[in-house]
């Protein structure tokens, strides 16, 4: 069987990747009383005396809310809530197994944005924190800008910063082979084709940290400031991309570039597309399930490094190796949000934690030490 026959067989045999698991038995009365009536009414009197102590004596300082709506799921575009949730499934799976944090899929029947915030403050007592997960672009933003400001849990957009903090990371090693060992290379020419959510939070982090030569591209060519069709999202981009503003499609930023970022759509870049960049180019082809690029043809045609989203290639750029960790260090009370200070802080710790080579210039998602290295530097970096 291949990877869809497999994944569709476990899915429907498990009905579910998770579930729900008890802390202590119930054997008799005496057991039942303590954990239900009458004695969980002297807890919850103390809770409603002081609502912080929902972190002491219930789940909450360990538990996550995964919230989509559908409406932009990997490369599948609007499949809706229900479609949505094996990827929230999956997300939860993968936050309890690697950081031991429980996270619970919710998927939202309505793409509307008011609904969506009040559907989420309300439901956030419950939980020490939110990951945003699969909402479509421009809405994402305010939807997730809106939410930081209003609730005093940690709230993350996960498309948007998990992705860019790992190309970040990525990069930052990458241009340390590439450049003999030397670090702190910023004077390179970087493209970002797509500027959905991952595109734009990659550009914004590329910037923060010091890249000054950027251009993103979109489904209509490079923006750029004669670009009449510009929402709001691409035009604030224009405050720190393209100074040169240049005009034309993919093909004609990539020439010359050092850097692709793909966050878009398959089979987008071609061999030749590549060997116009500058010598020994890096690319991130990190459109799922297909690549800009092949990995082989990128290669073939002059890339020095190459990268995707799938875990089957080297060079895995997974956001999976970044929220387990960062989701742990944020929980437990804190009241603060995630800054881009946070985002660069977590992605030098990432990069600086392996010893990269051209296959591996990330540390593996299966690191257990990782976690608790993206941990560490978020309780440090929040507040």
């Amino acid at each position: 069987m291949n990877i869809n026959e497999r994944s569709e067989k476990i899915h429907r045999e498990l009905k579910g990747k998770i579930g729900t698991q008890i802390k202590t038995e119930v054997r008799n009365k005496d057991d039942l009383s303590i954990v239900y009536t009458p004695g969980v009414a002297h807890v919850s009197s103390l809770i409603a005396g002081d609502k912080n102590l929902a972190y002491e004596f219930t789940g909450k300082a360990n538990t996550i809310a995964i919230i989509s709506d559908g409406s932009a799921v990997l490369g599948l575009g609007n499949i809706g809530p229900e479609a949505a949730l094996p990827v929230m499934e999956g997300k939860a799976l993968i936050l309890k197994e690697f950081a031991g944090v429980n996270g619970v899929p919710i998927v939202l029947d309505t793409q509307d944005t008011e609904e969506i915030i009040k559907t989420i403050k309300h439901i956030a007592p419950g939980f020490g924190g939110i990951i945003l997960e699969d909402f479509s672009a421009p809405r994402c933003f305010e939807i997730e800008n809106r939410l930081k400001k209003e609730l005093n849990i940690p709230v993350i957009h996960d498309d948007q910063h998990g992705i860019a903090m790992v190309a970040l990371a990525g990069l930052l090693n990458s241009l340390k082979l590439r450049n003999e060992n030397r670090d702190g290379d910023r004077d390179v020419r970087i493209v970002v084709a797509g500027a959905g959510a991952a595109g734009v939070a990659i550009a914004k982090i590329l910037h923060a940290d010091g890249f000054k030569s950027i251009l993103v591209t979109d489904s209509k060519g490079i923006i750029s400031k004669n670009r009449e069709d510009l929402n709001s999202t691409k035009k604030d981009l224009l405050e720190y991309i393209n100074n040169e503003n240049i005009e034309g499609d993919l093909k004609d930023a990539l020439k010359d570039a050092d850097v692709f970022v793909g966050v878009s759509v398959g089979g987008t870049v071609t061999g030749d597309m590549v060997a116009s960049m500058a010598k020994d180019p890096i690319i991130f082809a990190l459109a799922n399930p297909t690549p800009e690029i092949d990995p082989d043809t990128a290669y073939e045609s002059g890339a020095f490094i190459v990268a995707t989203g799938r875990s089957d290639y080297a060079n895995q750029l997974n956001n999976a190796v970044v929220y387990p960790g960062l989701m742990k260090g944020a929980l437990g009370g804190s009241k603060c949000q995630f800054t881009m200070n946070t985002f660069i802080s977590v992605s030098r710790a990432l990069a600086a934690h392996v010893e990269p080579t051209k296959e591996a210039i990330l540390p593996d998602v299966f690191d257990k030490e990782i976690v608790e290295v993206v941990a560490q530097v978020v309780r440090e970096a929040v507040c």
